[in-house]
């Protein structure tokens, strides 16, 4: 493991409440064979936000949630804690596809209907990055590192995991809770990280 630089910038975006689905999921939502449309690309190479979106049921409460292409291999919903709460679940807090025991939902689109048995958590917040952009930051894939946010409402993100690989850009990915937490809609949201 390398010596992390202290200060080493990331940007941090905020992500909402969305939902990777499978090729099977989408055909009963949306009709089989149906292929998303794309509304706007992200950061990720490759990752867009559909212009369809699907219906979340909840045991308290539903709210419509985008959909993120491209489709995966796992149903997986991604909620924030205030969704958690509001929607009714008990999600935990989980790295992306770690699914296993988690809360299912029904889920509602144009064409039926799908009760996804689990897939619902609260993503663990985690910094993207390249080989290149690792190297120099001294860190490696699965590292658990800290990045700090200045501002009005300062504060040292702990607990953030790592994931480096060829295909990824380097951008940290946490939820609305966490950005309005440290103030960061509408600022300068660049954030350093710590070892």
């Amino acid at each position: 493991m390398g010596i992390i630089m202290q200060g080493f910038p990331i940007i941090i975006e905020g992500s909402g409440k969305h939902c990777h689905l499978t090729r099977e999921t989408l055909d009963k939502l949306y009709g089989e064979g149906f292929q998303l449309e794309i509304k706007k690309m992200l950061t990720q190479p490759g990752q867009y936000v559909a212009l369809q979106t699907v219906k979340m049921i909840g045991p308290r409460n539903c709210a419509d949630i985008a959909i993120i292409g491209p489709l995966r291999k796992v149903n997986q919903i991604e909620i924030s804690l205030t969704d958690a709460r509001t929607l009714g679940f008990n999600a935990p807090i989980r790295e992306s596809s770690d699914v296993k025991g988690s809360p299912g939902c029904k889920l509602i689109g144009p064409c039926g209907e799908v009760d996804i048995e689990e897939g619902v958590i609260i993503a663990k917040r985690h910094v993207h990055l390249t080989p290149e952009d690792a190297e120099k930051a001294g860190i490696t894939d699965g590292q658990v590192v800290k990045v700090r946010v200045e501002g009005e409402r300062a504060l040292v993100f702990d607990e953030v995991m790592a994931r480096v690989n060829s295909e990824y850009a380097t951008f940290m990915h946490i939820d609305y809770d966490e950005i309005n937490a440290a103030a960061l809609i509408g600022t300068d949201t660049t954030g350093v990280i710590l070892n």
